[in-house]
């Protein structure tokens, strides 16, 4: 291909502007609404209806409770981006929604159904400006994975280079805004319901729009990998994970080009008995550690169809879609948590990081009790293997803590605590007897000369990389 080659509109990373997220509000229900209204009920209750139906005829063993679910979650199958969208987060909440649904939900991580090759093109040529033949070698019609936000197709750039286009679905916006909004109406009218007022299901909701609006950017998800990307190596070690790399000279507003990866999902664990599965997950878990506390974007959706294992032993995280990012003072809470349960016991730095906030500073109580009593909640998790952890418990201990000094946590630090559970599941298969809190290889790079001082006490040598 000649050397003036055509590239999309983020070619050397895209402009400011781009990076703006723009939101729709939740509150307004009109007639789109209204008439989606009607076919969310109608899904909903016919599918669930149906599923009664066939186990009455057919109960084979199973629970009413649990065929009921399965019949919600083929309506929300049935009903597209969005509630596929709710399901999945229904599926990695298992503490907050009952359990039959939450496992009724694991369903929706797996693919959807895609959009035809003649739709995706259709996004990739109006967001680069070039036909997909001009811009590619080679273009693979049949995607690699679909979502249900976008899809993914192998291509090759014209220098050689295997890549993968992320394809966002057309008139995703538009079709979510409306859901979002139906769903945020239908929750507040469940609340009246004791379940449904104690689950917070308007807050659930308002939740999934702002994580939503903001997965809907593509230049924000590329900008936060490329970031990700580039914060994994900045103390130049950790050369056992990585990312791909973004190609902005192929990214728009709707389509992410990045490199591809070749390997299999974390929780594929026989296939995975040629490793040393412990290291692995060590890795794996000090690098989002360090994201957290130090760098600030973190992986909001480590579920393994996100964290692979490639070819070389690597892992690799995949999909930025969801992305946290807490604020300073309260990685510094965390900061002062973990140190406190790696290094010295001193909780109360923790309280002083609580008063620096503005919280709990007319309380009577001094930092060495407010200390003692945040080590008396979290302590008995944070140093429990993490095959044990239960991410409810631990989700509890900080909201519990925030009530008892009025401290209004940021959302990511439930999303923070939802990464936890995942990490949680593969560590019972692949580091049993593993500890966090209490693993000094972790927090290297977050506490280098303590870290260091630590090890040398324990006579332990931590790994190089």
């Amino acid at each position: 291909m000649p050397q003036s080659r055509p590239v999309g509109p983020f070619a050397g990373g895209p402009p400011a502007e781009a990076l703006t997220v723009h939101s729709e509000p939740l509150e307004r229900f009109r007639l789109a609404e209204i008439s989606r209204a009607l076919v969310i009920a109608v899904a909903v209750v016919v599918h669930t209806l149906w599923a009664l139906l066939t186990w009455a005829v057919r109960p084979r063993g199973r629970r009413a409770v649990d065929v009921a679910c399965e019949g919600i979650v083929n309506g929300f199958e049935a009903l597209g981006p969005t509630f596929v969208k709710l399901g999945q987060l229904m599926a990695s909440s298992s503490g907050v929604f009952p359990a039959p649904l939450a496992n009724a939900c694991l369903r929706c991580l797996d693919d959807v159904p895609p959009v035809s090759a003649e739709k995706a093109r259709r996004v990739v040529e109006e967001d680069l400006g070039y036909p997909v033949d001009e811009l590619f070698d080679e273009f693979d019609d049949r995607p690699l994975a679909a979502a249900s936000v976008a899809q993914v197709h192998a291509c090759t750039l014209p220098d050689g280079r295997k890549a993968v286009l992320k394809v966002q679905r057309p008139d995703i916006f538009r079709r979510m805004v409306v859901d979002l909004r139906t769903a945020y109406w239908g929750a507040r009218h469940l609340e009246r319901l004791e379940f449904f007022r104690i689950a917070n299901a308007t807050a659930i909701i308002r939740d999934l729009h702002a994580a939503t609006m903001t997965e809907l950017n593509s230049a924000v998800e590329a900008d936060r990998q490329a970031r990700f990307r580039e914060n994994i190596g900045a103390f130049g070690d950790n050369k056992g994970v990585t990312t791909p790399e973004i190609y902005w000279d192929y990214c728009g507003p709707h389509v992410i080009c990045m490199e591809r990866m070749y390997g299999i999902p974390l929780d594929r664990f026989d296939d995975l008995h040629h490793l040393d599965t412990r290291m692995l997950i060590r890795r794996g878990v000090k690098v989002w550690i360090e994201a957290v506390l130090l760098h600030g974007p973190f992986h909001g959706d480590v579920h393994a169809g996100n964290l692979w294992v490639l070819e070389d032993g690597r892992m690799t995280l995949l999909d930025f879609g969801i992305v946290g990012e807490l604020p300073e003072e309260w990685r510094l809470i965390l900061r002062s948590l973990f140190y406190a349960t790696l290094i010295d016991g001193d909780f109360a730095k923790v309280a002083q990081g609580i008063r620096a906030l503005g919280y709990a500073v007319d309380h009577k109580a001094t930092d060495e009790e407010i200390g003692r009593q945040v080590a008396f909640a979290l302590t008995p998790i944070l140093t429990r293997d993490l095959g044990e952890l239960k991410i409810s418990d631990l989700i509890g201990a900080l909201v519990a803590i925030g009530k008892k000094w009025g401290v209004a946590s940021p959302e990511e630090m439930v999303l923070f605590g939802k990464q936890l559970g995942y990490f949680e599941r593969y560590a019972t298969q692949l580091a049993p007897g593993w500890i966090l809190g209490q693993d000094l290889y972790l927090f290297r790079n977050v506490f280098p000369d303590e870290v260091a001082a630590k090890a040398a006490e324990r006579g332990e040598v931590l790994p190089a990389d």
